[in-house]
């Protein structure tokens, strides 16, 4: 699979108002359901049309009224996968960067099973996990978990590495083991594998996850360019990139990655920051429809429709 042969050329951009820094998206039915790394919420989209549904409180914050919460204390919620657990319940996932102390928590959200049913929210901390984590990690880099995707077996978190190449890697974890601990049913911190991976470049600037979804038995990901050093603050953007790693590909070295980087419809190509990434629909052997979120950085976030070619 060359890069050259793939393509993701954007069809629509929608901006997304009163939803700030769109950071995770997953696809359950016919509900998008969204989160911002500084938003308190978790909100919902018609999959399809992308009107504004309900929206689901995580937490309760003194610091939302410009918004947006302030960098130094946002959760920064990164990371969301639809997954089912051992014992059938089907919910939302979400973790934060770990980037921070304040940024070690996470949640639960259970998904309505029928009329008349909500959501239910429970934290879940997230400090133990983490201190594993980072045992995992080279030297000098900081932990910045940008995406997470659950396979029938397995929670894949990935981490960004801003600035170099060296750090762009994915921890593997047993599905129902890391649940059970994060649920405090067990003391026993899951099985960490790491992988590491070479990503493209834009510019000379190595890319970083962004974001992940499982689909049709196939991880898609997201990958963008940040001019930066700092895993906390924010660089110009130079684009932005889609497609699918081959979990079968394990080595001790990193493993290249062919992606494709998103362009418009005119071949111009397209310099958003997209956050994460969900699959509205297989089109074909070889192509999908993807629904995308983006971040300005400014609190400006918008829902991207694309079709990834083969």
């Amino acid at each position: 699979m060359s890069q050259s042969a793939m393509r993701a050329i954007i069809q629509h951009e929608a901006n997304l108002p009163n939803l700030p820094s769109a950071s995770g998206i997953e696809v359950v039915g016919e509900v998008a359901y969204i989160v911002g790394d500084d938003s308190p919420y978790l909100y919902q989209l018609n999959a399809a049309s992308l009107a504004a549904g309900e929206r689901t409180t995580l937490f309760e914050t003194a610091h939302f009224s410009t918004g947006r919460i302030p960098k130094h204390l946002k959760l920064d919620l990164e990371c969301l996968t639809a997954l089912t657990t051992a014992t059938g319940e089907a919910g939302l996932l979400l973790l934060g960067s770990g980037a921070t102390t304040a940024r070690e928590q996470g949640f639960w959200v259970t998904l309505p099973n029928g009329p008349g049913s909500a959501a239910t929210v429970y934290p879940v901390a997230l400090s133990g996990l983490y201190a594993a984590l980072r045992q995992h990690l080279p030297a000098g880099i900081t932990l910045n978990l940008e995406a997470v995707a659950a396979t029938p077996t397995e929670l894949i978190v990935f981490q960004r590495t801003v600035g170099t190449a060296a750090g762009n890697l994915a921890f593997r974890l047993p599905l129902h083991q890391t649940l059970q601990y994060l649920q405090h049913q067990t003391p026993q911190v899951p099985a960490i594998r790491t992988q590491f991976y070479q990503l493209p470049t834009i510019e000379g600037k190595p890319a970083g996850f962004s974001g992940a979804t499982w689909f049709a038995d196939q991880l898609f990901i997201t990958a963008s360019v940040e001019d930066t050093q700092d895993a906390v603050l924010d660089g110009a953007v130079l684009g932005s990139l889609v497609g699918i790693i081959d979990l079968s590909k394990t080595s001790d070295r990193a493993v290249p990655v062919a992606l494709a980087r998103l362009e418009l419809p005119t071949g111009q190509a397209y310099r958003g920051k997209v956050e994460s990434i969900a699959v509205r629909r297989q089109l074909s052997a070889r192509s999908y429809e993807l629904l995308l979120v983006t971040d300005d950085d400014q609190g400006g976030s918008t829902a991207v429709t694309a079709i990834l070619a083969l």
